[in-house]
């Protein structure tokens, strides 16, 4: 069955539960929905702190590009000098000189291969900070839904409309940041004395 024809099963249904109890259709569709889904990507995406992990991404990666480049133009140099060394070395020296050569190659990109590592979890990090500094807007959400659980949109092979809370929570969330909030939570108050105790 199509989402659409599912979508519309739905709501015939809530509103067939809410007559047999007498409820209007505006209080039926308060019924809360145990599974909620969201995208994930789009939330981040279409976040303001996205917006600047984006930015200092891009430099990175602009950076790392620009090295490599340069590290390619001085090992091309290097390469065409040994090509023309070549008839005028002993076969041993031209050898050890190649192998150098060699490891110098292998080196840079071993240590390339670590800073795309690094760019990836600088990434990887900045989505992992975002999703703490949101979880009291899911939260929220999850709480005013009603819900029992939130599931990522891209693992779900169909689902209603109805239940996507991607637009709500990049709303949210944007006015949630933009307030200053923390995820800090506050101090725990401090014991009451027991009564008669020491």
């Amino acid at each position: 069955m199509a989402v659409a024809g599912l979508r519309a099963l739905a709501a015939a249904t809530v509103l067939l539960g809410a007559s047999a109890v007498g409820l209007s259709a505006q209080e039926a569709v308060q019924v809360p929905i145990p599974v909620l889904t969201l995208d994930l990507a789009r939330l981040f995406d279409g976040s303001r702190k996205a917006e600047r992990v984006a930015k200092e991404f891009e430099l990175r990666r602009e950076e790392l590009a620009a090295e490599n480049r340069r590290f390619e133009e001085e090992l091309t140099a290097e390469e065409l000098d040994l090509t023309e060394l070549r008839p005028t070395l002993e076969p041993d020296e031209f050898r050890a000189l190649a192998a150098a050569f060699d490891a110098k190659v292998q080196a840079i990109r071993t240590e390339t291969e670590i800073k795309l590592r690094d760019l990836q979890r600088l990434h990887d990090e900045g989505l992992q900070d975002f999703l703490l500094q949101i979880t009291p807007v899911l939260a929220e959400i999850v709480r005013e839904r009603g819900a029992l659980m939130v599931l990522d949109r891209r693992s779900v092979l169909m689902s209603d409309e109805a239940i996507d809370i991607t637009d709500e929570a990049i709303a949210r969330t944007n006015a949630f940041l933009d307030s200053g909030a923390t995820t800090n939570p506050a101090p725990d108050p401090e014991p009451e004395p027991i009564p008669g105790g020491n």
